[in-house]
């Protein structure tokens, strides 16, 4: 979500405008599993399940739904949009409302094709998962999220009156109707925080002091479980007077998971780009990009600048690649594996200055990268800092043809030039 009311609020609510393939360090679950999860907090939610086969889902219009004359079907990705989204089959919208008799042959249609919407890239992602749901009589819909807001250091609860459609477009359209309520991480949420938030979302019938309570416990859910973004669009009002997560979209914080186990035994590498999920098997931090130049360099900072010189040079990056400071001979040979399993990399620019990382380790770990994998693109190296005239020896007893560099500005020229010719 970009370009909104403010710095804040665009920096806030960027994470759901990106590709989740962009969002690495943060686990995402699907909508089943986040309104399993806010069902066990307390947060009202539509009765549903999530099926994998057209069997599944005969046994639960009998078993879950046996009075339902319509019901709510809706595919399952790590993706945003799935509404507007089109299947690679042809089959428009990756939800649908339909009669009983109706929901089987949609949800055959689903399962196991690909959707395609504005947050998955061209590619699309397979539908494993549809999750059914009651049909909810739904009288207003809100808008809601709970994220980590580096201004106010600690959560912000960002509503609007409007919901149902993007937030971008609700705050482009209604700037005024977008409140921000910026928690105490050490008091958490209090009752006046809980009532503003109430207030600015003005449901038209359901009861104040229980919606005050239904926004506690959204955000106890957020703090208990380490989330880094919970977001509701819609947070609906129905017939019955209730506040319910009609839709959810729930990230958790990677670095959480040693205490969030449960959670994180949720995750779907299905889903993931499956170069970021070897990365992270092997403990290096990876993000896929749509570039043509591969980059291995140590440390976050290095290749972030790594990656701009590249674009100003007239390169593209294809990745970010940080193998960290004491990365492993094996480390580097297994990133060599997912750079050169990307079939747009059309060369690789490794770059490395050595502090705790030693060049020795880098090029022992290249050389024998050399001898696993087919090297068929131009490799382009940039050695500094400890043990470098060790590790240049060990690069040029190998035999291998690669393009040396003096200094980063050097190695990003050379690597656009490689990848020219």
């Amino acid at each position: 979500m970009r370009g909104l009311v403010n710095k804040v609020v665009s920096r806030s609510l960027s994470v759901a405008g990106k590709w989740q393939q962009q969002q690495l360090r943060r686990l995402n679950i699907h909508e089943y599993q986040g309104a399993e999860l806010m069902g066990k907090y307390g947060v009202n939610v539509p009765k549903g399940v999530a099926v994998s086969s057209l069997d599944d889902v005969k046994n639960a219009i009998q078993q879950v739904f046996p009075n339902e004359s319509e019901l709510v079907v809706k595919s399952q990705i790590l993706a945003g949009g799935r509404g507007l989204g089109t299947f690679k089959s042809g089959l428009k919208g990756g939800v649908h409302i339909v009669n009983r008799d109706q929901v089987q042959d949609i949800a055959g249609k689903m399962l196991g094709q690909v959707l395609v919407t504005k947050q998955t890239g061209p590619q699309g992602k397979v539908v494993s998962k549809v999750y059914l749901c009651e049909k909810l009589s739904l009288v207003n819909e809100m808008y809601f999220s709970i994220i980590l807001d580096r201004k106010s250091a600690g959560p912000l609860i960002i509503a609007c009156k409007k919901g149902g459609t993007s937030i971008e477009d609700l705050a482009e359209k209604f700037p005024d109707m977008i409140i921000k309520v910026p928690i105490d991480v050490f008091a958490g949420i209090t009752d006046e925080d809980a009532a503003k938030v109430v207030d600015g979302l003005a449901p038209k019938a359901a009861d104040r002091k229980d919606s005050i309570e239904q926004v506690k416990k959204l955000y106890e859910l957020f703090r208990k479980t380490d989330c880094t973004m919970l977001e509701i669009n819609p947070l609906a009002e129905t017939s019955t007077n209730q506040l319910v997560a009609a839709d959810a979209k729930l990230n958790f914080d990677d670095n959480a998971a040693f205490r969030q186990k449960e959670i994180f035994a949720l995750r779907d590498p299905t889903q993931e780009d499956p170069r970021e999920v070897a990365a992270a098997k092997v403990d290096l931090n990876y993000i896929g990009l749509d570039g043509e130049i591969g980059c291995m360099v140590n440390g976050a900072g290095l290749a972030m600048a790594t990656m701009d010189i590249i674009k100003l040079h007239g390169g593209t990056p294809a990745n970010f690649l940080d193998v960290g400071g004491n990365a492993s001979e094996h480390q580097v040979v297994e990133a060599f594996k997912i750079l050169t399993s990307d079939d747009k990399v059309k060369a690789i620019l490794v770059n490395i200055f050595g502090g705790i990382m030693k060049c020795d380790v880098i090029a022992s770990g290249i050389v024998n990268a050399a001898k696993e994998v087919s090297l068929k693109v131009p490799v382009v190296v940039r050695l500094e800092g400890t043990n470098v005239e060790q590790g240049k020896r060990i690069l040029k007893e190998s035999g291998m043809k690669l393009i040396t560099a003096d200094d980063l500005d050097d190695a990003a020229e050379k690597a656009v030039k490689a990848l020219a010719n």
